[in-house]
């Protein structure tokens, strides 16, 4: 008994020195929580492939996009099973600090305000995060070029996200009240309730693709949305070091032209999830 217990202990300790659980039959354990709503990062799918990942707490579907990739990369490298979380992006922070996931693989910009509550991984984008606008084919601002185009426009975006905040920056558009995913943005854009949205430029030409009416609007680099942030990155709890050092560690090993290939595969897996 007096062993067990120096075991169950010792176990224990490791579990929090690692920031990952221990489970019994399987070994080391990565709880990851992403939002399965921001293609090409993260979506679900209802039926398994070779790629994809079950999502434990959404029964019969399953976790796709670069984050996945990623997260599946860093989970064989630190030696533990991937366990994905679904979980709604403003509940992302406060469910890792509540211990119920030990990372965040979700398209996350580490700003400044999230820094004060967790702690980041070095990024593991393929390029930095640039943003753009996209609009109907047959609405008003069809032709518009530059930020100073949207006087009047209705703009809607994501709660606590870039693609909420950027509206302030275009002189005279109309922000309207955030909503909870990506998925939303787009719905009222395709129903014509609002002008406009503001996206990743990485998703532009994508989003263009599966939504020919629509077109989407890049800036230039000298006069385009400016936020406070380094790029995408993991998020994980500032008690876990030792874990932050091992998931950098397998980051390290991904070259710019692995993450290109990565991305590349992705987005060719399935065009209406984009």
């Amino acid at each position: 008994m007096k062993n067990f217990f120096l075991i169950s202990v010792l176990l224990l300790g490791l579990s929090i020195y690692a920031g990952i659980r221990f489970n019994d039959s399987n070994g080391r354990l990565l709880r990851v929580g992403t939002e399965c709503d921001y293609a090409p990062h993260n979506w679900q799918e209802d039926h398994p492939t070779d790629s994809n990942v079950p999502i434990v707490n959404n029964e019969g579907f399953y976790a796709e996009g670069y984050d996945i990739q990623i997260a599946k990369i860093v989970a064989k490298d630190v030696g533990a099973k991937l366990e994905v979380k679904k979980i709604a992006w403003d509940d992302l922070i406060p469910a890792l600090n509540r211990r119920e996931i030990d990372v965040i693989f979700s398209g996350m910009l580490d700003s400044h305000a999230r820094r004060q509550v967790i702690a980041f991984s070095d990024i593991y984008e393929v390029n930095k995060i640039e943003y753009g606008v996209l609009v109907r084919k047959d609405g008003p601002f069809a032709k518009a070029k530059k930020m100073t185009d949207f006087q009047g426009a209705r703009f809607v975006g994501q709660e606590d996200t870039n693609l909420d905040r950027g509206i302030y920056q275009l002189p005279g558009a109309v922000r309207l009240p955030a909503v909870k995913t990506t998925q939303e943005m787009f719905d009222k854009l395709l129903n014509n309730e609002v002008d406009g949205i503001i996206i990743g430029s990485e998703k532009i030409d994508l989003s263009v693709k599966a939504n020919p009416e629509l077109v989407g609007i890049n800036f230039p680099p000298e006069r385009t949305f400016i936020f406070d942030y380094t790029g995408i990155c993991a998020g994980i709890r500032k008690s876990d070091t030792q874990l932050l050092k091992e998931i950098n560690n397998a980051l390290s090993t991904l070259s710019h032209r692995d993450r290109q290939k990565i991305m590349d595969r992705t987005i060719a897996r399935d065009w209406n999830n984009i």
